[in-house]
């Protein structure tokens, strides 16, 4: 149950707030007073789609907090689910920034609009005046019998029935080409995998040869700049000595020397180091020379299969690993067809079996539709003869057809409105007061059909007035009984009927517009119902009605 809602920077309403009790909740004003405006921030807060436009001018965000009580037990279940804490109360918030972005939380904690919306969506159900359209279009009168038949868990076991013999239909598809087709098939699979065969691909191996020829590519270049370190350390042809007969003849003398003065030991010994790491780098810069002595056959040999790598991947526009996986499903796929004729065989019997258990499964589908509507149909034809609609007949147009996912049935709603007047689609016959009367005749039969606790009627009385105005007030108070009901309406007959009514008033100020919300007491009621009555210019009259109303609803 909605137990109050807070708005602040919401479009015209800078801030205001509204409680809801039990029962029937009406909220009443004038036009643009704000009334669609509670309507999008209960939407907002739900987790639905919004707009910066909700933003009131001149402020950096528009913010919403709702507070729920007596919380369903799946939603409650859902939220420990989420990983969100469980009380008594449930309190959302939702903020949308000027620029658009948004911010979402349950019970004080982060949430994302989309788990708000999976949640919370089953705490209330709003009814706005575009609903009525939705009976307008027949693809939508399905749905609405269903939710009236309760036949989800017989819809869900067709439904899978129903998914595994499209599959096996879509596999047939797929196998029962003709034989021509087949043969060309065939032939491309067996020569594309010989083909791949043929390459002998191998994980690494382009990589390798790409190396491989780089460095041939520039052996020439390293061969003699090695040459030309080796001769610095080795010495030249000419006779002119190198870097490690220079170190040794350094040495040498030296070390002659020692045995006359210490003083050049420690020189000499390194020089003898110098010397031996000298002789070790040449000895190793000769064995990398051994390394670049390439056969220029090999590099032909690297740039025929890179050529053959090439070749494939501009074929089948494929990256080599990805070649080698394509080769393994085109087996795959050769293996299929030529087993197809077995496989089929096998597909046709199961094609056969499931046709069989789904047709049964939707025949009991429709069984279930066609035992609801008997009901539907009486429920909502004793629920329009009290909404002054007495000459009302509400029948089904019903055709079997082929299995669908919803099963083999198409329906419409047909009505006559007139006695001794055929039944007619509903979408050419009903005008806008009947349809608001429909649609209300429709909610309260599905009513006892969900668990929801709240129903919000955004102008359910749209197109009448009077005597059929007074109905579906009393409609409403009836539905309201066990749950509640928030109801926004220009009517007294429906205000009047209302345990709780809400009053919102614009007001301007400094050049800006002002909503506020305010609860009515007894006085209260009677001068709006006055006024929504004779209109702004009270009477004693009019005063007198609104009394004579409220005596009349509590009767």
């Amino acid at each position: 149950m909605l137990c109050e809602i807070r708005i602040e920077n919401v479009a015209v309403i800078e801030k205001a707030s509204a409680e809801f009790s039990e029962g029937l909740n009406v909220l009443s004003g004038e036009t643009g007073a704000g009334k669609s405006i509670l309507i999008d921030s209960i939407n907002a807060i739900l987790g639905n789609r919004t707009s910066r436009e909700l933003v009131r001018s001149r402020t950096p965000k528009a913010m919403i907090w709702a507070t729920f009580r007596e919380i369903d037990p799946r939603v409650r279940a859902q939220l420990i689910d989420a990983g969100y804490e469980t009380g008594d109360e449930l309190l959302l918030y939702r903020e949308i920034a000027a620029e658009g972005k948004s911010v979402c939380r349950i019970n004080g904690l982060p949430a994302t609009a989309s788990v708000v919306r999976d949640i919370c969506g089953g705490l209330l159900n709003i009814h706005g005046q575009h609903d009525n359209q939705s009976l307008m279009n027949p693809a939508k009168h399905l749905g609405v019998l269903d939710a009236f038949a309760q036949n989800a868990a017989q819809h869900d076991a067709y439904y899978k029935v129903y998914r595994e013999l499209c599959h096996v239909k879509r596999e047939i598809d797929a196998l029962s080409m003709d034989e021509a087709e087949k043969e060309r098939r065939v032939e491309k699979l067996r020569f594309q995998i010989n083909e791949i065969e043929a390459a002998d691909l191998r994980d690494g191996e382009e990589e390798e040869l790409l190396d491989r020829r780089r460095l041939i590519r520039s052996a020439q270049s390293i061969t003699e700049q090695l040459n030309a370190a080796y001769a610095a350390l080795g010495g030249a042809d000419d006779d002119t000595p190198g870097a490690n007969e220079l170190l040794g003849a350094a040495f040498t003398a030296l070390d002659s020397i020692r045995e006359f003065s210490t003083d050049f030991a420690d020189t000499a010994d390194q020089l003898s180091e110098l010397y031996e790491a000298a002789r070790e780098t040449a000895s190793d810069i000769a064995d990398q020379l051994s390394r670049y002595d390439f056969d220029p056959r090999e590099l032909d040999e690297i740039e025929e299969r890179l050529d053959l790598f090439y070749r494939l991947k501009q074929k089948y526009r494929m990256e080599l690993p990805e070649i080698a996986a394509y080769c393994g499903q085109a087996r795959e796929e050769l293996a299929g067809i030529e087993t197809s004729t077995q496989r089929l065989d096998e597909l046709y019997d199961r094609q056969a079996e499931l046709y069989e258990t789904a047709k049964q499964l939707a025949d009991a589908l429709t069984k279930t539709r066609m035992e609801a509507f008997e009901r539907f149909n009486e429920q909502i034809t004793d629920a329009l003869r009290f909404l002054n609609m007495p000459g009302i007949r509400f029948t089904l147009l019903h055709k079997k057809g082929p299995l669908a996912g919803s099963g083999q049935d198409t329906v419409e709603f047909y009505i006559s409105t007139n006695p001794g007047e055929e039944p007619k689609p509903m979408a050419k016959i009903a005008s806008g007061g009947e349809l608001s009367r429909i649609m209300l005749a429709v909610k309260s039969a599905l009513a006892d059909k969900d668990d929801i606790g709240t129903v919000i009627y955004d102008e359910i009385d749209t197109g009448v007035s009077g005597l059929a105005a007074g109905r579906i007030g009393e409609k409403l108070r009836q539905t309201a009984r066990g749950r509640q009901v928030i109801c926004i309406t220009h009517t007294a007959q429906i205000a009047a009927e209302a345990d709780h009514h809400l009053l919102i008033r614009k007001n301007i100020s400094g050049e800006r517009t002002y909503t506020e919300i305010e609860p009515l007491d007894e006085a209260g009621r009677v001068h709006e119902l006055a006024r929504m009555i004779s209109g702004d210019k009270l009477t004693e009259i009019a005063l007198a009605n609104a009394r004579e109303m409220l005596r009349l609803a509590r009767a």
